[in-house]
């Protein structure tokens, strides 16, 4: 079984007295975990096939393409243009993901001293924004010309922001002291 969901099921029991549940299913848990990607200002199609297949590699699907909903002329940008790309991930993936991204890509990133406790916002879903793809393992060195960053968004039925707060530091999640 992985770390994270075995964590996320004794969180229960970790939680509980503090926030008075008293049912399971009060507890907060991990929805979804959102690993998205602009393309910028790139124009040609290699660019975003870059984006892509590194999308695809880091999180193990397919990653959605997202379109522009509208024009907008003094950004140069057309309706239905490609602007990003986004994975959802769900179940066993998401856990695999949560578990990689925890302990082997942000200890990985440059000076890192643990995530900021404001990156939870208050409807108890944590932001982690990426400068670099290239913290997580599936990226060979040789691929190292075309960076790009990404924002990872972790989903939690968490209630309150001090509820996210807690669950998250319950989840091993590394946080500045």
């Amino acid at each position: 079984m992985m770390l994270s969901k075995t964590r996320q099921e004794e969180g229960y029991k970790a939680l509980a007295e503090e926030f008075g549940y008293t049912n399971v299913m009060a507890a907060p848990r991990i929805l979804k975990i959102v690993v998205s990607s602009g393309v910028g200002k790139a124009r040609d199609k290699n660019r975003n096939k870059v984006v892509e297949d590194r999308l695809a590699k880091i999180t193990g699907q397919k990653p959605a393409e997202r379109v522009a909903r509208q024009s907008i002329a003094s950004f140069k940008l057309r309706e239905g243009e490609i602007v990003g790309y986004q994975s959802t991930l769900r179940g066993a993936r998401m856990y695999d993901f949560l578990d990689k991204l925890i302990h082997i890509a942000l200890p990985r990133t440059r000076d890192f001293r643990g995530l900021n406790i404001s990156a939870v916002d208050g409807m108890g879903n944590l932001t982690i924004g990426i400068k670099e793809h290239t913290i997580f393992p599936e990226i060979a060195d040789e691929e190292l010309k075309d960076v790009f960053g990404l924002a990872v968004t972790v989903v939690t039925t968490a209630k309150t922001k001090k509820e996210a707060e807690a669950f998250f530091k319950h989840m091993g999640i590394p946080f500045k002291a």
